[in-house]
């Protein structure tokens, strides 16, 4: 088990649940040292003040507020302590919402919130037992690394996870960045839903990081003086092409369809509309070949059937 990164308690009402923040995720990325090419030393970055141009120790850095080019405030870890934070060692739950309501662009980091002592059970699971009843999520204030966040509380396999929250201020408008009006044909739409439904699938916990697994084969053959093979060349498009959407597409579901078929799969597709051009391309020859095929069985039938008529007349 990871070390908590956090204590406090969450401020349900006048209920408290004293608890630990611990990170409900890790980084996998492979992590690079800066070295020099000629012969391979660390190159490390140091500290140094801009006036007296000295390095500077740990002990000897504080914060400061840039007010203008040229002054600068400094505030000190004291200072910051002894501000009027009601959060500041609890996660005060400040209303309970729908999930569907919150929109994934402010949900940043997540952390599991475990009990802090045999006293906070109860509590913690009278907390769960609550979220999980009436299918809402909880919104709550905490501080954190010298400023106050939002949260949202919900309960993952019988676990309560903590996500922080971004403020509404801090996401930015994406209208200026919405294309023009564009018109599409419904066939485009309805191929494009196409596409959608043959890519489905129940949850993404399958996926691999591809790569990360060829860097760290990389390493390995470099590390033990073997020569690492080169992957395939994979088609390259070229830049700024145009392509014919509809074809992609077709392309795009055909690709998904046999992708789909060889792990066992059978893709959900919507029925499509024939386009005027394909309809009139498959009038004649399979009309003619399909009353061909009723001709020639029905008078297999007829034929077969006659005999038994006369012997049931006979009789």
């Amino acid at each position: 088990m990871p070390r908590p990164l956090w204590t406090g308690a969450i401020s349900f009402g006048l209920v408290t649940i004293p608890v630990k923040i611990i990170s409900a995720t890790e980084d996998r990325s492979v992590r690079f040292h800066q070295v020099h090419l000629k012969d391979g030393g660390r190159v490390r970055t140091r500290k140094v003040c801009e006036l007296d141009d000295e390095v500077v120790r740990q002990e000897e850095i504080g914060k400061g507020y840039e007010l203008t080019k040229d002054q600068m405030v400094p505030i000190s870890d004291e200072e910051l302590e002894e501000m009027p934070l009601p959060t500041a060692k609890a996660i005060e739950i400040a209303a309970f919402i729908s999930a569907d309501s919150i929109d994934p662009i402010r949900i940043g980091d997540s952390y599991y919130l475990a009990v802090d002592g045999q006293v906070a059970a109860k509590p913690y699971t009278l907390l769960r037992k609550a979220l999980e009843r009436s299918d809402k999520v909880a919104v709550a204030k905490f501080a954190w690394h010298g400023r106050e966040r939002l949260g949202l509380l919900r309960v993952r396999e019988g676990a309560i996870v903590l996500h922080s929250l971004r403020w509404p201020d801090e996401i930015r408008s994406p209208q200026p960045l919405a294309p023009r009006a564009i018109d599409l044909d419904d066939d485009e739409i309805e191929r494009a839903v196409q596409l959608t439904d043959t890519m489905a699938m129940d949850d993404a916990s399958g996926f691999r990081d591809q790569y990360r697994d060829a860097l760290e084969e990389l390493i390995a053959a470099k590390s033990e003086g073997k020569e690492f093979a080169e992957p395939a060349e994979g088609e390259e498009r070229e830049p700024g092409k145009v392509v014919d959407l509809m074809a992609a597409l077709n392309a795009s579901v055909a690709a998904a369809k046999e992708s789909r078929g060889e792990h066992g799969e059978d893709a959900t597709v919507h029925e499509m509309r024939p386009s005027k051009k394909t309809t009139a391309k498959k009038k004649t020859a399979p009309a003619k070949k399909t009353t061909a095929k009723t001709t020639t069985a029905a008078a297999k039938k007829n034929t077969a059937r006659k005999p038994a008529a006369k012997k049931r007349s006979a009789s």
